[in-house]
């Protein structure tokens, strides 16, 4: 048995960085029950030259273990304890582009980068689909994708992406920043923009994005797919064949400065009425064994009635250990919490 210690990467967000620790060691253990066949043992906060990490007892890790826990949301660097000395563990990252990707975009609003790595993380994890993390190309839907994060970091990963939001200036931005990052960085891609009609009317706006990490990759036909569309979470259907969808992974309205809105209902403060008006359509898009992560604001809708919103709609919504264990707090009106559900096979 060897000890490992795990060093967090700083945060920008004072707050978040008050509850990274509490965040890791649940995000750990997520990672060590879908793909690590639960070898993690005493899990802690331990303090080491007076810097905080999180350690834990395990069997020497191996390149596939070191591999997955590379993916950390919050993992700067990862060492052996070895007589009371840190030996690095070499971590190898999905990572295909560059963290500007994530870090460049700054508004109002934006949810922390990290936060959208553990949700998309944890979501990938519940599904039937973890063990092919490190070899797969999943297909990562964020049906409320705003400006943009979640899109950049399945990128980043090396996923296809697709999105759909309902505010016109939150995609055009979005639709500005990822063509204009991508010539900057000189990034092979192909892109397709303009207005969907249906029966000479236009329907909704679309931007369709074929790229790859390097021009061999996209000669020899190894690319991605970002495909973002202006329109109403509801009508993602419209857009999105059903059952093609590995993953969807949304962070829904907090309710605080902006409320949601839903086609009978108009603008409310809590998400739940978005939610049983959504998730029946998003449902449909999910293969069979694709997982459902859910962010949200507990000061507007309690943890019980999300989960009976995913649970009528058909999906297995998990509730125990470490996914209970992912509530903290944003501000003084925002107490985040992570729901995941996975549509049965």
């Amino acid at each position: 048995m060897s000890e490992y210690a795990l060093l967090i990467l700083p945060s920008s967000n004072r707050v978040y960085a008050e509850a990274s620790v509490a965040l890791t060691r649940a995000e750990l253990a997520v990672f060590d029950r879908a793909v690590l066949g639960g070898r993690l043992s005493d899990v802690s906060e331990t303090t080491i030259g007076g810097v905080r990490y999180v350690t834990f007892a395990a069997d020497p890790l191996d390149e596939q273990a070191a591999a997955y826990l590379a993916n950390l949301s919050s993992i700067y660097a990862l060492f052996e304890v070895t007589g009371g000395l840190l030996r690095p563990v070499e971590l190898r990252r999905l990572d295909r582009f560059d963290d500007d990707l994530l870090t460049i975009p700054k508004y109002p609003g934006k949810t922390n980068e990290q936060f959208t790595k553990l949700l998309l993380n944890v979501t990938l994890l519940a599904s039937d689909f973890a063990p092919e993390m490190l070899r797969r190309r999943f297909s990562v839907l964020d049906p409320l994708c705003g400006r943009g994060t979640t899109l950049n970091q399945a990128l980043t990963y090396g996923f296809d992406a697709a999105g759909i939001d309902r505010d016109q200036k939150d995609f055009e931005a979005y639709s500005t920043y990822i063509q204009t990052w991508l010539k900057r960085k000189r990034v092979k891609h192909r892109v397709e923009a303009g207005p969907v009609r249906r029966e000479r009317k236009v329907v909704a706006r679309r931007l369709q994005v074929t790229l790859a990490a390097d021009k061999e990759a996209y000669k020899a036909g190894e690319t991605q797919r970002l495909d973002v569309v202006n329109a109403d979470t509801t009508r993602s259907l419209e857009f999105f064949r059903p059952g093609t969808q590995d993953l969807l992974v949304a962070d829904a309205p907090y309710g605080v400065q902006h409320g949601s809105r839903t086609a009978e209902k108009g603008l409310a403060r809590s998400p739940l009425a978005l939610l049983a008006e959504a998730v029946p359509v998003w449902v449909e898009l999910l293969r069979p064994g694709g997982a459902l992560g859910i962010a949200w604001n507990t000061n507007v809708a309690r943890r019980e009635q999300a989960e009976q919103v995913l649970a009528d709609s058909g999906l297995e919504v998990l509730t125990t250990g470490p996914y209970q264990q992912f509530v903290h707090r944003v501000d003084q009106s925002i107490v985040r919490d992570v729901l995941v559900a996975r549509r049965p096979r």
